[in-house]
């Protein structure tokens, strides 16, 4: 017997979804996140998980992990103090930037300062070329010298890591390697981070930007994954530590210790490949993603089961150039507090109580009014509480919470409660918008579903506002993220940037490097102890015609297995395969026009054993089940309907429900509006049609 646990750690419970690889037994788990220290959450829980399920601790084979501390250190600001070495002449880069306002509107408004202060920036002699060659030599003494500058600062305590970012380093990394080579030995203590290493790409700024994070999130990320894997070795000794990407993979503990700033994103990435999974064993491939938590609401749209991936992304206002889950985030959450502007208006988030006091239902000292307390006061959460009644909710907290605002708006506290939520609702929707009709996708073509703690609550609301007709419920979807670690795989990106005219002699310069990337990704599947028969490459080209300044990222080639490798077409080919793209992207493309590559990536996976997606058997003639009680609730601002409420655990494949009912479950409620009608499919999945 082995055991495959997910554990995701947000910012108001810590999540676990566990199943047997014999016995295809699935079991899921909540605890409260512990923000001052996330592993402590991680350790408490999966200790609960086993003492309740019975799962015996030396029977876990593996614990995949999504983390939010990367992105909580560059919200917090609570990195380490971090050094730049650069090219002479170009110590300010990171301060230049691109010279684009942050926001349109606001004239004052600022990037926030860099990472590396300019005092910690160090310029050495050196120059390569746009080509890789060397212009300016690097001599040693220019070596000895901005080290002994670091081990200096190193010792008065001033620097724990150092980013190496040289111009044109990409291309020729020699000058970056003789440096961190140098700066290894000197200093030990001190994390290095060679921008040829982390992201070697062209774009300057990006590459130096995502550089300085990387090493910025090392001290800090290291200590954290030591103490997880020293603990998690005494607790579950057979336990293989995986940590979840950006980009929807997972990686060894050591390798994030390499690589923090890959797991930015880590968290909303695992909701996506959960929802993609559990999308295309419902048989609905394209979908748009709700994941609302305590704090935030993540969007995605899904096509043909897969996320798209960004390599342009900003966390806490900082640029990274990295391949990243496409997930749109917006300040939506059950703990988002409302509050009135300076306008008189009454605004919901992005500002949240978060786990702790939380809000003022949880009954922990919160006084401000959220999400959460406008739900208990309609009737749509449960004074029962939350995780299967351990956490019992105040509704005499929340509604206490909302009478100043009622008062200030001279409604009810009902009528207030209802506009709190359509303000957060309206939030989403324009989050929705975002990813899908500003990108030329029709969202009422898609199936939305709800993901988080709180996604289910609003769903009903977010799919009437955007005209979507169907809502898909996970079994448990405010575990999905959790869920979808243990349907991850393995994976890597490597990527090479070589600025290559797409001519008919192009070919065998770009079969190079598409061979060199092929070896790496060899190497690296041959690291991870990753089988021939679960081994799978992809290659992307990102093209551009000649004068664009951006480019499009083209699918050339896909192998599985051990059938065959990797292979470029012909160049007239891929020529047509950027057209396609372009075309689909802009609505026009031009044949004749010059046609240039940019960066060639390979994205190799490892497949992992996952639960099996067998399905249900149908049980029942299709009616509705018994409710267990009924209740209050509250659909519109002023009358409440008698309600039915169900239990999920009781539902069985082809079950019917009408609208409205409340659906109670461990990690969420579903809302069910009058009108509409669920119907419970072979998977277990609540299918909501939504009434026109």
């Amino acid at each position: 017997m082995a055991w495959y646990v997910g554990c995701d750690v947000g910012g108001t419970f810590t999540d676990f979804f566990a199943f047997d690889d014999d016995t295809g037994r699935c079991c899921v788990h909540k605890t409260p996140s512990t923000p001052e220290n996330p592993g402590a959450a991680i350790l408490e829980g999966l200790r609960d998980l086993c003492n309740t399920q019975g799962i015996a601790p030396d029977s876990i084979a593996r614990l995949a992990h999504g983390t939010t501390v990367a992105t909580n250190a560059l919200i917090q600001r609570r990195g380490a103090p971090v050094a730049l070495i650069t090219t002479e002449g170009f110590r300010d880069l990171l301060e230049i930037g691109r010279q684009i306002r942050p926001k349109l509107y606001d004239l004052k408004a600022d990037y926030p300062q860099p990472l590396a202060p300019r005092h910690q920036r160090f310029e050495i002699e050196e120059r390569i070329g746009a080509k890789g060659q060397v212009i300016k030599p690097l001599e040693d003494a220019a070596i000895d010298a901005v080290v002994a500058r670091i081990v200096a600062a190193h010792e008065r305590g001033e620097v724990e890591a150092v980013a190496v970012c040289l111009l044109f380093a990409f291309i020729n990394p020699d000058h970056e390697n003789r440096i961190g080579a140098a700066l290894r030995k000197a200093a030990p203590g001190v994390d290095v981070s060679l921008s040829s290493d982390v992201q070697p790409e062209f774009r300057e700024y990006e590459r130096f930007s995502t550089t300085v994070l990387n090493a910025y999130l090392q001290p800090l990320v290291s200590r954290y994954m030591a103490f997880l894997q020293r603990e998690l070795a005494l607790q579950a000794p057979e336990a293989k530590l995986g940590i979840n990407q950006s980009s929807g993979g997972l990686m060894s503990a050591d390798r994030a210790c390499v690589y923090p700033i890959r797991t930015a994103l880590s968290g909303p990435a695992a909701g996506v490949v959960g929802a993609g999974h559990i999308g295309r064993t419902a048989g609905r491939p394209d979908i748009v993603t709700l994941d609302m938590g305590g704090t935030s609401a993540d969007v995605c749209l899904i096509r043909n089961g897969e996320a798209g991936v960004d390599f342009d992304q900003s966390v806490a206002e900082f640029p990274i150039r990295l391949p990243m889950v496409d997930v749109h985030t917006v300040g939506a959450g059950g703990g988002s507090i409302a509050w009135f502007d300076r306008d008189g208006l009454l605004k919901v988030g992005p500002a949240s109580a978060g786990a702790e006091p939380g809000p003022a239902c949880y009954g922990m000292g919160g006084t401000d009014a959220t999400v959460s307390d406008a739900n208990l006061v309609l009737g749509r959460l449960s004074e029962d509480g939350l995780l299967g009644g351990s956490m019992g909710l105040d509704k005499a907290a929340a509604t206490s919470a909302l009478r100043p605002l009622a008062g200030q708006l001279g409604y009810t506290v009902e009528r207030t409660a209802h506009g709190v939520l359509g303000i957060v609702v309206a939030n989403m929707v324009r989050a929705i918008r975002a990813i899908s009709i500003e990108r030329g996708h029709d969202p009422r073509q898609f199936a939305l579903m709800p993901l988080g703690g709180a996604g289910p609550l609003h769903a009903g609301d977010v799919a009437r506002a955007l005209g979507v007709g169907e809502v898909i419920v996970p079994v448990a979807p405010g575990i999905l993220c959790a869920q979808g670690l243990i349907v991850s795989d393995l994976k890597e990106d490597f990527v090479a940037s070589a600025r290559t005219l797409m001519g008919d002699d192009a070919i065998d310069g770009m079969a190079a490097r598409v061979d060199g990337l092929s070896r790496d990704a060899a190497a690296w599947f041959l690291e991870e102890g990753v089988e021939e028969t679960a081994r799978r490459l992809d290659l992307v080209i990102d093209m551009r015609y000649v004068g664009q300044n951006f480019e499009l990222a083209v699918a050339v080639d896909q192998v599985e297995g051990e059938d065959r490798a990797l292979r470029l077409p012909d160049v007239a080919h891929m020529k047509q395969l950027f057209f396609d793209a372009h075309e689909q992207s802009y609505g026009f493309h031009n044949p004749d026009d010059p046609v240039e590559a940019i960066n060639f990536r390979l994205t190799a996976r490892g497949r992992l054993r996952k639960p099996d997606d067998a399905a249900a058997e149908v049980v029942g003639d299709g009616g509705p089940p018994t409710p267990l009680g009924r209740r209050n609730v509250y659909f519109d601002a002023d009358d409440a309907v008698d309600t039915p409420l169900y239990d999920r655990s009781t539902l069985r494949a082809g079950a019917v429900i009408p609208g409205p009912a409340i659906i109670g479950q461990l990690d969420t409620t579903t809302v069910v509006h009058p009108g509409d009608r669920i119907t419970v499919d072979s998977h277990l999945n609540l299918i909501i049609e939504i009434a026109p």
